[in-house]
């Protein structure tokens, strides 16, 4: 068992006492940091500035340009001979993000992990299939150890061969899988392919699904696909990576670990807190990391705070599903929108594939929003009357939902671009020379 029932069912008063303790510690720790530190210096701050988690507006926000700004070793509180292990972003559009841990901080992600992982159900008797990439992304990494940690028996296959995937599946009989939601909808293809059904010819129980934004109605369409549970996992590699929230078995929000984080919604364009319920933006203290603690950090994920508590008896916070990000809004013809819109159109339509690509263009002086959207192979059989009318129906939906008529073309499946194992959601080529990839 993993289940930290006094921590996870403790009193509010109680959980916010301990946020103020280790909001303490963690004000020490950073202080070494040279960032930090100029900070702390500018501001007047020490550990004692702190008396409740309110407190923490004292503080400046924290951002990715700032750790850009700072590579490789500004954050770092502890000399390198304390640190374990360094985690990465890909750095493609300027210096990488990188969080350093030493002992005590992988220590207490994998518990966090396991806490998550028993908290969605799964079990030390479970087989346990991590279908992720392994390395400088925490995706492989975070899931091993807190699969290990809980005592699962795992099976660290990394990300991608879907032929692979299955026979492991088949051979070993796992029963919880972990993936990206886009690489779900191309495995359950290939299955296909094979003359195989997971609801029949694998002893999958349960999927978890995150890494990159999804809508409950791509949850719900890969639900039926498999026929299991998907809970939702919300993690980012500033605050260690998967574990950070995750949903019990209720599926209704995602439990974020609040003995581990402060977490405050903001309005991104005042910056002032929002009342719960209220969608924001997403803003992250962590409280038990030592080599590289980050304060107020600004993660640009759009969420909010679910009201209530929870069927379950936890009583740490519950995040709604992201949304999108504050920085992945786009405008087209005067009207502001989210690629999640259009994947919540999309994921309705049962003739719709797996994946979708918004490409924005000017086109005869005018942008326009072209949306690449694959559908089953079947649809490719000679008949254009029903590609016109499937094209029609979706140009004509997305519009109602954005305000703006897209420009639809439908492609076969697994035609669309990938990136580092992700979807690639958006292009925008309206600048000459300029490519901007929203990935999530």
């Amino acid at each position: 068992m993993y289940w930290e029932k006094d921590i996870e069912t403790s009193d509010r008063r109680e959980l916010e006492k301990l946020q103020v303790q280790r909001l303490k510690k963690t004000i020490e720790y950073a202080g070494r940091s040279p960032f930090y530190g100029n900070v702390f210096k500018q501001n007047g701050i020490t550990p004692e500035s702190f008396r409740s988690i309110a407190d923490i507006r004292k503080l400046p926000f924290t951002t990715k340009q700032d750790l850009r700004d700072n590579f490789p070793y500004g954050f770092l509180t502890l000399p390198k001979k304390e640190i374990i292990r360094l985690h990465s972003s890909s750095g493609t559009t300027g210096n990488p993000t990188v969080i350093f841990h030493n002992r005590h901080d992988i220590n207490s992600w994998a518990n966090l992990m396991a806490r998550s992982l028993y908290c969605a159900g799964i079990r030390d008797t479970d087989v346990f299939q991590n279908i992720c990439g392994y390395g400088l992304f925490t995706g492989g990494l975070g899931f091993q150890y807190g699969i290990e940690r809980l005592g699962c028996l795992s099976i660290p296959a990394g990300a991608g061969n879907s032929q692979r995937q299955i026979k492991l599946m088949l051979d070993y009989g796992t029963t919880a899988a972990h993936a990206i939601p886009s690489y779900l909808t191309r495995l359950y293809e290939v299955f296909q392919a094979e003359g195989l059904d997971p609801k029949k010819d694998t002893q999958l129980k349960t999927l978890v699904i995150g890494a990159e934004p999804h809508t409950e109605e791509q949850r719900r369409r890969i639900e039926e696909m498999f026929g299991v549970k998907a809970y939702n996992s919300f993690g980012l590699s500033e605050m260690n990576g998967p574990g950070v929230a995750f949903e019990c078995q209720y599926q209704n929000g995602l439990h974020i670990w609040e003995d581990c984080y402060i977490v405050e919604i903001i309005d991104p364009e005042t910056l002032l807190p929002v009342p719960d319920g209220e969608t924001g933006e997403l803003v992250m203290t962590t409280l038990d990391r030592e080599a590289m603690p980050l304060i107020r950090y600004r993660t640009r994920d759009l969420t909010r705070i679910i009201p209530g508590p929870c069927a379950c008896g936890r009583t740490h916070a519950r995040l709604d599903r992201i949304t999108g990000r504050s920085d992945d809004m786009f405008i087209i013809k005067g009207c502001n929108v989210f690629p999640m819109q259009i994947e919540g159109v999309l994921m309705k339509i049962p003739e719709v594939g797996s994946d979708y690509l918004i490409t924005l263009e000017t086109i005869n002086g005018n942008d326009e929003m072209i949306v690449e959207v694959e559908v089953k192979k079947d649809w490719f059989n000679g008949d254009i009357s029903k590609l016109d009318k499937l094209t029609r129906v979706i140009t004509n939906q997305i519009r109602d939902e954005v305000l703006t008529k897209p420009i639809v073309k439908l492609v076969e499946p697994g035609s669309l671009p990938k990136s580092e194992g992700k979807a690639v959601r958006v292009k925008d080529l309206r600048q000459a020379l300029q490519i901007s990839n929203y990935q999530h």
